[in-house]
């Protein structure tokens, strides 16, 4: 099956739908546009795609004409400002979803701009959003780089449907509804979608307000209770109708669509993907993010685990559902007959990788309980913790001629392996899965801001780590926990940061991934960020606004660093903690060693025929500059 086609000369027919996207082409179920473009094409649709169009004009939005049904348009696989810009908003100067990783390819906040040019090209044509960038932003946010709320990307885009969560099912109704002829102003009744209507609009589901933009917009506190009524409502199950009021207007997110059934997820990666980037980027040097799903498998969808500071749960949602192991094992065949594998799977995994169901038989039946967490603060007692089939989904991919090493690369919960009381997974994760490395999660140290992550205790990444060294040590291997932390995340003061030092020194770590907390739309800890509230219990938050604070924070998780050393001591002073400025075996960093110039001579040697000081000639090649009393440290 050849690729979708992306130029005018490929296609000689008006297509069904035109797909927009801010990525390169890359036609590998990894990629939301490959998935949503090939569930499409099987439902009988044609489908013509438009990668990265120059958007400084209408011109390229037309390349294929009007299509029969409507434009879907999505800004790639991430948030367009996430990809631009880094936490201190500086822009990148790579690209990981475009030719060669070149910057510039796509524009910021890409979802409006390309509606927007659509609209120029052909005024009331149906536009659908979606993706990650539509689907996190559907409802007002706070959007950290113009540190404003804005509102939702649909009223913003102009765009008739928003379809929010993993999308397959949602497009397949509405695409059946525009082809049987209903206008698509008219197609109200999908779950997973949202749309603009007047404000007396009565819904097709029950529904709740979560407040009028005007409130939200100005008061931190009225945001914070919105958050919440839409964070309550995101179940498949007993979520309902959301509306959020724009002056005579109303926005309303119909109730989420029920996840795919490992029937149906095991359709769509059956699917004939080419399972790599468009050869029209070869000259161009390829598009880098297909490194890293190529030789993977994805064999799940949903996380229970409900990290704060993670947008999966208001994006994929909390139910998991998972492939079979005939699925997977019929993708990883297909791997090993790419002309550049070399017998190693990457990984097998997903949000988090350990998880094959939602492990609660009454989640199942009454929905993922509203107001808690599966496993923070404790696994709930109520969690079915079993790893079997895993194990055997694992094991039946080793078993395949041409492959050698099978790894796990996706995130662990190591609270949730601790939890099964069959060690055997655990043991063949160490034995087998492992590059050396192992990278988890534990975030932080001190346990409030752990809860307000939604992380477990440190208590337990100890019992882990511990559990860890020990079966490595049985399996007679050398191997590594690498963590990842997050420095000024809300609630951690200078002083959490200082004790997070602490944890390091005696553990003797040095991390060098640190990342600092990037407030991205649709996260709860994002909403900490703005509002200075938990919007779980409506309590107050601290939070690290302030550049140079959050520097220090960030450079207390890394003392280490000679570079460091001047923040590390001015953090330490303004928290008090000058006793661990020094030369103990308990300091994080030294005294500021004072720079010293040398003797200076009791009197300047002159030349006598002019009275000046004499100064020797530099080496050929060497600085004519005066040493300026640097020293080295």
């Amino acid at each position: 099956m050849p690729f979708l086609p992306i130029f005018a000369q490929e296609i000689d027919f008006q297509p069904d739908f035109v797909l927009v996207t801010g990525d390169a082409y890359v036609d590998h179920p990894s990629f939301g546009t490959a998935i949503i473009s090939r569930v499409l094409e099987s439902e009988g649709f044609s489908v013509a795609i438009i990668p990265q169009p120059d958007y400084k004009s209408k011109t390229d939005f037309m390349r294929f004409g009007k299509p029969r049904l409507g434009f879907l348009v999505n800004s790639g696989n991430i948030d367009s400002m996430v990809s631009h810009y880094t936490v201190s908003k500086k822009r990148r100067n790579y690209d990981y979803y475009s030719p060669g990783g070149k910057m510039g390819n796509r524009p910021d906040r890409a979802v409006i701009v390309y509606c927007n040019r659509i609209r120029e090209a052909y005024g009331d044509v149906p536009i659908i959003i979606g993706g990650l960038e539509a689907s996190t932003r559907r409802f007002a946010h706070y959007d950290y780089w113009s540190n404003t709320v804005r509102r939702s990307v649909l009223v913003d885009s102009r765009a008739d449907i928003l379809t929010y969560g993993m999308g397959e099912n949602i497009l397949r109704r509405i695409a059946f509804l525009l082809d049987k002829g209903v206008p698509v102003r008219k197609i109200r009744d999908v779950r997973g979608t949202c749309f603009l209507e007047s404000r007396d609009f009565t819904p097709h589901f029950d529904s709740v307000s979560c407040g009028d933009y005007d409130d939200i917009k100005t008061d931190k506190a009225a945001f914070a209770k919105a958050f919440k009524v839409q964070s309550d409502n995101q179940d498949h199950i007993y979520g309902k109708a959301i509306l959020e009021y724009y002056g005579e207007k109303v926005m309303v997110q119909n109730p989420p669509m029920p996840p795919l059934t490992r029937k149906e997820l095991d359709a769509v990666y059956s699917l004939p993907y080419m399972r790599t980037y468009h050869p029209s980027y070869e000259p161009l040097g390829g598009v880098p993010g297909i490194e890293e799903v190529k030789f993977s498998v994805t064999h799940n969808r949903g996380c229970f685990g409900g990290c704060s500071f993670c947008s999966i749960a208001f994006h994929q949602g909390r139910t998991v559902t998972s492939r079979s192991i005939e699925s997977c094992v019929e993708e990883a065949k297909l791997i090993t007959q790419m002309p550049d594998f070399k017998g190693y799977i990457h990984d097998v995994g997903g949000p988090s990788a350990n998880f094959r169901t939602n492990g609660c038989e009454k989640a199942k039946k009454y929905g993922v309980c509203k107001g808690k967490n599966c496993l923070s603060p404790t696994v709930c007692k109520n969690m079915q913790v079993d790893h079997t089939e895993y194990i055997d989904l694992l094991k039946a991919i080793e078993a395949l001629p041409k492959i050698k090493k099978v790894f796990i690369r996706s995130g662990l919960r190591y609270d949730y392996i601790l939890a099964d009381k069959n060690p055997k997974f655990f043991r063949k994760l160490v034995s087998d899965h492992v590059s050396g490395h192992l990278k988890v999660a534990p975030e932080h140290c001190c346990n409030d801001v752990l809860s307000l992550m939604c992380k477990p205790p440190i208590e337990e990444y100890d019992k882990f780590k511990s559990r860890f060294a020990q079966l490595t040590k049985e399996a007679g291997k050398e191997q590594y926990i690498v963590p990842y932390l997050i420095s000024s995340h809300p609630g951690s003061t200078l002083n959490h940061a200082v004790e997070m030092a602490l944890y390091l020194k005696k553990n003797n770590l040095n991390p060098e991934q640190v990342q600092d907390f990037y407030p991205t739309p649709g996260t709860a800890s994002t909403c900490m960020f703005y509002t200075g509230i938990d919007p779980a219990t409506g309590k107050s938050v601290y939070v690290s606004r302030d550049y140079e604070e959050k520097q220090m924070q960030r450079a207390l998780l890394q003392f280490a660093r000679p570079a460091n050393a001047p923040l590390v001591r001015k953090a330490l002073k303004l928290a008090g903690r000058e006793d661990l400025i020094g030369f103990g075996k308990d300091c994080l960093v030294r005294p500021e060693q004072k720079k010293h110039f040398g003797n200076k001579p009791d009197k300047a040697k002159t030349d006598k025929s002019k009275g000046k000081p004499q100064v020797k000639k530099p080496a050929k090649g060497k600085s004519a500059k005066p040493n300026k009393g640097k020293v080295k440290r």
